[in-house]
């Protein structure tokens, strides 16, 4: 039984990371891990090279905007020009001192490009 198992885990250590699972590597922004970080290696939804990938474009004129995607923190809208994430639902938020915050729900489809325009007006005192 032992030997057995030894097998079949090595058998499952030779599967390229495609075959084993939804291995991602995600866009160039920041480094870190934790919870409610997009960091590098981090289970996210950004997924370059996976054929089933859609792509989101930030298009503001605010470039330090602080993006969320579901209630994490992904960076800035100048870093996060376009993003390429797994087909489904998001909650993108986008906040900015002094600014409207900008939350919608999208959703994602494999090999389509999603663009997503905000204003984020300045608030009036």
């Amino acid at each position: 039984m032992k030997k057995l198992l030894l097998v079949f885990a090595a058998v499952l250590m030779t599967l390229p990371a495609s075959a084993a699972g939804r291995a991602i590597v995600r866009g160039g922004f920041g480094s870190g891990y934790g919870p409610g970080y997009w960091g590098p290696g981090y289970y996210s939804p950004y997924a370059y090279g996976t054929p089933n990938a859609g792509e989101l474009k930030l298009e503001t004129p605010v470039k330090d905007a602080e993006v969320f995607i579901n209630g994490a923190y992904a960076g800035t809208a100048g870093k996060l020009k376009t993003m390429y994430m797994h087909p489904g639902t998001y909650n993108i938020e986008l906040r900015a001192p002094g600014r409207e915050k900008f939350a919608e729900k999208v959703y994602i489809v494999a090999g389509k490009t999603l663009k997503l325009h905000t204003d984020m007006h300045v608030i009036a005192r």
